[in-house]
């Protein structure tokens, strides 16, 4: 994809994602497209941006999490010091989605527990 450009439609056609929330990437400085007029061009740092924006998304990572991230990148370009975010970052996710694990786990006990208790009841 070297120096591939891609307009704004296409952007979301490849993300599958709506216009509006393009958009709001922009205006929350997560990407920068190029602009030619009023039509904006997204060449393959973009891209590479939206491929990490929405992993991060998919893993429960907060968008201004996502946003300092990306600026570390700028800050150090050899990736040190997002390797280091990256990894801080994906501990918390990882104890916060095994202590939800715990919870549900919880939650689906109960659940079964009420159920068989209301279903070996005569409703009759």
């Amino acid at each position: 994809m070297s120096g591939e450009r891609i307009d704004f439609k296409q952007m979301c056609a490849r993300f599958d994602v709506t216009p509006r929330t393009l958009r709001h990437y922009e205006y929350i400085e997560l990407l920068f497209p190029t602009r030619e007029g009023r039509t904006r061009y997204y060449g393959p740092r973009e891209v590479a941006r939206m491929t990490l924006i929405l992993k991060g998304r998919r893993f429960g990572i907060s968008l201004e999490e996502i946003r300092q991230w990306l600026e570390l990148y700028d800050k150090d370009p050899e990736g040190k010091l997002q390797q280091e975010a990256l990894v801080a970052m994906v501990d918390r996710q990882l104890a916060d989605f095994e202590k939800r694990r715990i919870e549900l786990d919880e939650i689906i006990e109960e659940l079964r527990s009420l159920r068989a208790t209301t279903a070996s009841h005569d409703l009759k």
